[in-house]
């Protein structure tokens, strides 16, 4: 078990790392909270003096993808250093104690440091034929997530198993998978995804090391700073959207020319995370900019939602319906018409826009012609 006692900075310089180098990792985790000015200086002084906390990760019905993503945001020192900044007492995927010695480690941290430590929860639990799905050290994953739940400062759901059941939970759920927030007491900060992004992960844990106290969660228990906005609302494909250009086979000259992926299927209108903006991959990637549909995978239940290329069934508001969605019922009918007409206008001057520049873009590839004699 690691020895929690110690600030950040004392580890960090027993770990040879230089005071710059402490002090980038201060900014960053400021950054990654959302602080700056004068509220980043006191991250360093808090740092500083703050002993760093025990840590608890536990493993249930999972693929560890969250603890895969983890270990590789994107910030270099993070990547170095994050996991000795965390006293990380006990993971079954990266620890290296096994049977009884493992187990000894959890039981000692929990007696130690009740109510002190963090208790990070990946995979759902089953409930089903008395939880006998998933036993560890002849425990049942519900007796051993209660226990260490009842000292935690502060639990953390990672990944959709853990926040909603994901796959596990899909009907027709033959093991009862369970998220943790369903059988605990504690308040549960969520992270979804399938994995999350781990940025993400590394800021929610951040705000628990400055500040002490969990961030501020929408209605599903997941951090607003993160999942307050829907992908689409930051998608850089969204005036094709607004213009009503989609694609309409991943084969054909619209997906090359990267029109809007919504009728095959993509769930970024519905879905609220930070994908388009954090991206994945320090910053490089996200599912719909390499020409794949958002599957929806932070909401609760995305297994169950239809299939994942079946164009979703409706979504309200022209294609500027940000604003025109908001238009309450008591807004005269004069102006209805006049905000319905501006959107109409403005959506046929995009398409025409958009039309010439995609027309000056030359194809990348020859189109084929089909027996018939239609372009393809």
């Amino acid at each position: 078990m690691n020895d929690a006692k110690g600030s950040i900075w004392q580890v960090m310089q027993e770990k040879g790392y230089s005071r710059r180098e402490f002090v980038q990792f201060c900014t960053f985790a400021a950054t990654a909270a959302g602080l700056s000015g004068p509220a980043a200086a006191a991250v360093v002084e808090a740092f500083e003096k703050k002993q760093r906390p025990p840590v608890i990760w536990l493993h249930f019905q999972e693929c560890t993808c969250c603890s895969e993503s983890f270990i590789r945001a994107s910030h270099p020192i993070v990547a170095d250093v994050l996991l000795d900044v965390l006293s990380l007492d006990y993971t079954e995927t990266l620890q290296a104690a096994a049977g009884h010695a493992a187990e000894k480690c959890r039981q000692d941290t929990m007696k130690a440091h009740a109510g002190k430590y963090i208790l990070l929860v990946e995979g759902s639990v089953p409930t089903g034929a008395d939880g006998i799905y998933c036993t560890i050290g002849g425990r049942t994953a519900a007796d051993i997530l209660k226990e260490a739940a009842a000292g935690a400062a502060a639990v953390i759901a990672w990944g959709n198993c853990a926040s909603f059941g994901c796959v596990q939970a899909a009907k027709p759920n033959p093991t009862g998978a369970t998220p943790i927030h369903k059988l605990i007491s504690n308040p549960v900060i969520n992270v979804p995804g399938c994995p999350p992004i781990a940025d993400v992960m590394v800021a929610v844990v951040t705000h628990i090391l400055i500040f002490g106290r969990i961030p501020e969660l929408d209605a599903q228990g997941r951090p607003k700073e993160f999942y307050g906005r829907r992908v689409h609302d930051t998608c850089y494909r969204r005036p094709y959207y607004d213009a009503g250009m989609f694609v309409e086979a991943f084969d054909d000259d619209k997906a090359r020319k990267g029109y809007c992926l919504y009728k095959m299927g993509c769930r970024g209108p519905v879905t609220y995370n930070a994908c388009a903006v954090t991206k994945w991959n320090g910053g490089t990637s996200y599912p719909i900019q390499s020409g794949h549909g958002c599957l929806g995978c932070s909401e609760s239940g995305f297994w169950d939602n239809g299939p994942f290329y079946q164009h979703l069934p409706s979504f309200p508001g022209f294609g500027i319906e940000a604003t025109a969605d908001k238009i309450g019922a008591a807004v005269a009918i004069g102006a209805a018409v006049g905000v319905a007409a501006h959107a109409i206008s403005t959506n046929l001057r995009k398409r025409h826009l958009i039309h010439e520049h995609s027309d000056a873009v030359p194809n990348p590839a020859p189109s084929r012609k089909a027996e018939d004699g239609e372009v393809k």
